[in-house]
This record gives structure tokens, C-alpha cells and sequence, in this order.
């Protein structure tokens, strides 16, 4: 009477050990074709962030073709807490190589590992390839001249321009994450152009109005940076996009400052204005001298130049010039615009000096 219950705890133990070995040889057949997918010659970099879910860091991987299948790696990560080897994935910055199966892969994301530094660098709307090389080099990232040479090239990225000088204006002002000695010029440019991608694209391309059906996506930022240039205060900057939107279709000069500034790379002051020989220097970029848009941006627009600029506020303003305390006086014919010009001038040399 004994003998029997025995006899089913074998069979059971038996059935169990069948089961294991069993489910072993799934998940070895899961971890052999959860191998990278990469090509032979592949090297990926991952930055694996903290906080990130297995979930994420699997989706992550997968999208980098590090590994084939986010189930395989959950399955895997099942295999191993069933034997006790439940160590978890850490953050920190990997790079995996063509072949490497998935418990290789596994294996690398478990060991411990110092992170390199993060910065949080911001790019003000309206600076200028120049001013972001000049941060990043402060920064101790790279060079500036490696930076500007990498703005050069454009990507391949379909909806990218081919006929633009080079990034400016495309690369999207905005707060980055920076890993200090992981990071290179291309791959800030490519988040840089992934945030331009992502908030300015759809404006462009779900905007139904006169500008977008009129301008091409280089025109547009190119206008837009100038809007933003000439900018300060946020209830002017559909007037002025108004203003340069109306000399466009009248066919009459944008004349716009910052573009004789961008040309000389240059930046006036109340003390130091542009001069009449400045104003009168040749460049494509200046549009006292040239009719129509320049070949390129003059500088990154943000989200509500690059607005304002496909909703231009309607009127018949066609000048204005600057007081200098980030207001402008806005006048509809030339003769109210000299005038202008002279009350602003009358209003300066009445300043005390310093």
C-alpha cells in the first residue's frame, strides 16, 4: 500500500525533470536565433538609460537590430530567474558586434559597469550653427570645427533639402541629454534633426494655408529663422512675419538685418549698429542687396517663428524698424518708416551716456 504513492512521486519527479529539459532546449533554441541580426561588418553603439523597463531596453535593442526579437529576450530573462540568475539589466553605454547570440548580449547588459557623464545642454531658438559649435566645444564635447564639419553633410533622410548650404536652420533648438566622451558631432545632429523631425515636420506638412503651398520646406525655415531673428517679443511675431511675407509676394527686397549679420558674422548693438558700408557688402545672404530669400536659414527656429511664419498676420504693414528695448514701430508706407526711423534715432541720442 506504500509502494504506490512512491512509485507516482518518481514518475512525477521524472515527468518534472523531462519538462525542464524540455523547456531548457526551447529557450536554447530561443537565445540561438535571438542573435543579432546585424550585418557582418556591424558595430552598434546602445546607451541604455536608467530607469528604462526590460520591455524597453528589448524594444530598444530590437530597433537597433542588436537582437531579433523582444520575446526572445523576456523569454531568456524567464530561463534565467527560473535558475536563480535573476541579475537585472544595467544602464550604461554598450556596443555589440555581428554574431553575438542573445545570452552573450544578456550577458553584457548584466555586467556592472561605469556610466560616463550626462550634461543637459540647451540650444536657445535663434542661434546659429556657429553658436552651437562654440557650446559643445565649451562644453568639452568635441571641437567646434568637427561639429561645424559634420553640419556640412546632410544625412539621408528623405525629407531633408538637397539643395541646402547645410544644416542650419534644421537642427531643432531644444534641451539634449549629452554623454561627455560617447557622444560625436554626428550623433548629437541626428537627435538635433530626429527633434526637427518629430515638432517642426508636421507643422509643414498638416499646415493648409498660402505659405505652405507656396514655399518649399527650405524657404519656409529659411523665412522662419528670420522671423525669429528679428523676434523678441511674442505678440510682434506674427506682424512680422506678416511684413516679410507681403514684401516676398510685392517682389520688394526683405531687407532684413540679421541676414546682413549673418553674412559678416556679425551681431549689432544700440552702441554699434550696422553701417552703411556693411549694409552695402556683397553677400548672398543679404537681402538689402538681393531680391527674395537667401540660399539657406540664417539660424534654428524655434516652434513659434516657425508658426508664425505659416500664419502670418494679415494687414498692409510693410516696414518696421527696432527701438532697441525688443519692440518695433510698425509703419504701411515708406515715407512713415523714414519717419519712424528718425523718431527712434531722436529717442537714442536722447539716452544719457554711460
Amino acid at each position: 500500500m506504500w509502494n504506490l504513492p512512491k512509485k507516482k512521486s518518481n514518475v512525477l519527479i521524472r515527468g518534472l525533470g523531462f519538462g525542464f529539459l524540455t523547456l531548457g532546449l526551447a529557450f536554447g533554441v530561443v537565445a540561438w536565433f535571438g542573435s543579432s541580426p546585424l550585418d557582418s561588418e556591424g558595430l552598434v553603439r546602445v546607451v541604455i538609460a536608467d530607469g528604462l523597463s526590460h520591455q524597453e531596453i528589448g524594444e530598444l535593442l530590437q530597433q537597433q537590430r542588436v537582437i531579433r526579437s523582444t520575446q526572445a529576450l523576456r523569454l531568456w530573462l524567464q530561463w534565467q530567474a527560473l535558475w536563480g540568475n535573476d541579475r537585472p539589466l544595467r544602464s550604461g553605454v554598450y556596443e555589440f558586434s555581428a554574431g553575438q547570440h542573445l545570452p552573450q548580449v544578456v550577458a553584457t547588459l548584466q555586467e556592472s559597469r561605469d556610466r560616463p557623464a550626462e550634461r543637459q545642454i540647451t540650444i536657445p531658438e535663434g542661434w546659429t550653427l556657429r553658436q552651437m559649435a562654440a557650446r559643445f566645444e565649451a562644453e568639452g564635447l568635441f571641437t567646434a570645427e568637427q561639429f561645424l564639419a559634420a553640419a556640412q553633410r546632410a544625412p539621408e533622410r528623405s525629407w531633408i533639402p538637397r539643395d541646402i548650404p547645410s544644416l542650419e536652420g534644421f537642427l531643432f533648438p531644444d534641451t539634449y541629454q549629452v554623454l561627455v566622451g560617447v557622444d560625436t558631432p554626428e550623433t548629437l545632429i541626428a537627435r538635433m534633426l530626429d527633434r526637427f523631425e518629430e515638432v517642426a515636420l508636421p507643422l509643414y506638412r498638416q499646415q493648409d494655408s498660402e505659405v505652405s503651398r507656396t514655399l518649399s520646406l527650405k524657404d519656409w525655415v529659411t523665412l522662419a529663422s528670420i522671423v525669429e531673428r528679428e523676434s523678441v517679443l511674442e505678440q510682434e511675431r506674427r506682424r512680422i512675419a506678416g511684413v516679410f511675407w507681403r514684401r516676398l509676394q510685392r517682389g520688394m527686397r526683405l531687407e532684413a538685418d540679421p541676414t546682413v549679420e549673418y553674412a559678416l558674422q556679425i551681431r549689432q548693438t544700440v552702441e554699434n549698429p550696422l553701417t552703411l558700408a556693411q549694409v552695402r557688402t556683397p553677400s548672398p545672404y543679404n537681402t538689402y542687396l538681393n531680391s527674395g530669400l537667401p540660399p539657406g536659414a540664417i539660424a534654428a527656429p524655434g516652434r513659434a517663428s516657425l508658426i508664425a511664419t505659416l500664419t502670418p498676420e494679415a494687414g498692409d504693414y510693410l516696414f518696421f524698424v527696432a527701438r532697441y528695448d525688443g519692440s518695433h514701430i510698425f509703419s504701411r508706407t515708406l515715407g512713415e518708416h523714414q519717419q519712424a526711423i528718425r523718431q527712434v534715432e531722436k529717442n537714442l541720442n536722447a539716452r544719457p551716456r554711460s
